[in-house]
């Protein structure tokens, strides 16, 4: 097992901090050697030699670019200024360390970082919002965390979503007969479904993955491949586990897209059974935002296996790891809850244990 390096504390490079660095320039140093030397990080000194950057000609009029710690300081300064107030993190290391990690390390979103550190009590001497720490984080005020490290840059991605029409019949219930009540999120056992796939051409395996609509809850199952078989084994899987009676009541719907591993229909709704156990309903082609909780709980998964990642060394554990983050992870439109949380919740008013037993 690797040695878990040690992190840098949080702080701003001072006026001897660049006098030192220009010294070391001068001397031929390496990044590297300045950032050890400096005890920070090689993109804080790396972002220190662009903020110093200095036109010279030399006795021999030759133009050339040099650090100067003089250049440094004073667009540092100016950059403060224009950053309003003094910064309310500035002194508060423990909270602007918390956030750098939770960012970097364990992959939330700036919003979920500040959610997390209100719970945990990490914000009693200063606070801070969302717009704020974006412009922290944008203005480079900490050492190793960059718009690169926030979900999608700190942009929305807005989809266009093109009204086609359906080539031929869903294999069951359209989503336009799916209980309106559904779509209010105010009922609980209300799921989508949808997969998510390993690289092209490097592996059949594939992600399963359950969202209910109101407390935001994933189930995350690994398939052998995507055939309807899989998905219909997985779903027996989480019924066993469940029991059948306590299945009905938790998937009272599934949601799902008109892909080939849904075809089967009445396998999945009632499995080895020869009652239903779920109602399955199908969206419009092309109409994803229709299971909108499964495109942005793909991107919480995506957080931890980018596109392009092959899913052949993936395990059973490994998945679970994950669905266990989401579910703790701090969600915006539950009021910076967890699923988890609320989940649980739901089942005990049904008297129903969780997890269930093995």
């Amino acid at each position: 097992m690797e040695e878990r390096k040690t992190r840098l504390p949080f702080r701003h490079l001072t006026w001897t901090d660049r006098l030192k660095m220009e010294k070391l320039l001068k001397e031929g140093h390496s990044t590297r050697e300045i950032a050890q030397a400096l005890h920070t990080t090689v993109q804080t000194i790396n972002r220190e030699k662009k903020r110093g950057e200095t036109v010279q000609m030399d006795s021999e009029l030759n133009i050339r670019t040099v650090y100067l710690a003089d250049t440094a300081d004073r667009k540092y300064r100016e950059n403060l200024r224009a950053k309003g107030p003094e910064l309310k993190i500035g002194n508060d290391r423990e909270l602007a360390d918390f956030l750098e990690k939770k960012i970097t390390e364990e992959k939330f979103s700036p919003e979920a970082a500040l959610a997390a550190a209100k719970r945990e009590g990490k914000m009693k001497t200063t606070s801070i919002c969302v717009n704020t720490l974006y412009s922290y984080i944008r203005k480079g005020v900490f050492l190793s965390l960059s718009m690169k490290d926030c979900p999608q840059g700190g942009k929305k991605k807005v989809k266009k979503q093109g009204v086609r029409r359906a080539k031929k019949a869903p294999n069951g219930d359209s989503i336009e007969q799916r209980p309106k009540e559904v779509d209010t999120r105010e009922t609980f056992g209300h799921w989508e479904m949808d997969t998510v796939v390993s690289a092209k051409d490097t592996s059949l395996k594939r992600l399963l993955v359950l969202s209910e609509r109101k407390t935001k809850q994933e189930i995350i199952e690994l398939m052998m491949n995507g055939e309807t078989s899989s998905v219909i084994k997985a779903i027996n899987r989480i019924e066993r586990k469940l029991g059948r009676q306590n299945f009905k009541k938790i998937f009272q719907t599934i949601t799902v897209d008109n892909g080939t591993e849904f075809a089967d229909c009445d396998g999945i709704q009632k499995g080895r059974g020869r009652t239903e156990r779920t109602h399955l309903y199908y969206c419009h082609p092309y109409r994803s935002g229709e299971r909108g909780l499964n495109e942005n709980s793909n991107r919480l998964i995506r957080r931890h296996w980018p596109k392009g990642t092959s899913f052949e060394k993936i395990t059973e554990s490994q998945v679970k790891a994950v669905q266990e983050w989401i579910n703790n992870y701090p969600r915006g439109a539950l009021n910076h809850d967890c699923s988890n949380d609320r989940f649980i919740k739901e089942l005990a008013a049904m008297g129903i244990e969780w997890p269930p037993a093995a």
